[in-house]
């Protein structure tokens, strides 16, 4: 019985029949089928005709090339599950913490509304608007002048029902001119999940946001 020098097409071929019997993804075995193969071919091989250097060279190199990215493949998903247990590690330390991100809604804590801005540079006064879910007004509170940067404030809903509240607008003046500030979305972490492999956190108010949506904690 003679044969000829493996094509890469049929080392593929072979590779991938093992994968199917659940053994392609280990590449020891994937090594040891090719290997077993191998010597098969040599020992059947043309006496007159038999497998020159470079045959046997460029098919070695060829295991060891599927070999080494199988080896490859299973560090890297080695490596992206201990990081994502990382992630949810240092993420359960944010329970019952208070985080920002991007948005204007305010949230209520023990009848205490709470809420977070940004300004662009220090400012000689701030205003922040209570809003109700419909956009109507609820109350105003001023803040005095405040520096750059992130900011925070607590305001004391008297005579309003905290339910009613939703959201802000932000004014703030510098040198008799208006600033653009940013208003920031400040929730309270309740608990810490993970959804299709991405780390969530869910607020009080039974919304979610991910980890790396976090602006700043506190």
């Amino acid at each position: 019985m003679f044969m000829s020098a493996l094509s890469r097409t049929e080392i593929d071929a072979y590779n991938a029949k093992g994968g199917a019997q659940g053994q392609a993804t280990d590449p020891q075995a994937a090594q040891d089928r090719f290997l077993k193969l191998f010597v098969a071919q040599l020992s059947n091989q043309d006496p007159l005709n038999p497998m020159d250097n470079a045959q046997m060279t460029s098919q070695m190199a060829q295991i060891n090339t599927v070999t080494g990215i199988q080896q490859l493949n299973q560090t890297v998903k080695s490596l992206a599950e201990q990081f994502g247990q990382t992630q949810a590690a240092q993420a359960a330390s944010l329970v019952g913490r208070q985080v920002v991100s991007q948005g204007n809604a305010l949230s209520v804590h023990n009848g205490v509304v709470q809420g977070s801005f940004s300004l662009p540079q220090a400012s000689d006064s701030v205003r922040v608007d209570v809003l109700g879910h419909a956009g109507e007004l609820l109350g105003s509170t001023s803040l005095g002048p405040r520096g750059a940067g992130l900011q925070h404030f607590d305001w004391v809903p008297e005579g309003v029902d905290a339910a009613r509240v939703a959201s802000m607008q932000v004014h703030a003046m510098a040198n008799g001119q208006a600033l653009t500030a940013m208003p920031l979305a400040r929730q309270r972490v309740e608990s810490v999940g993970i959804i299709e492999g991405q780390v969530h956190l869910r607020a009080a108010d039974g919304s979610t946001l991910k980890q790396q949506d976090v602006l700043a904690f506190f």
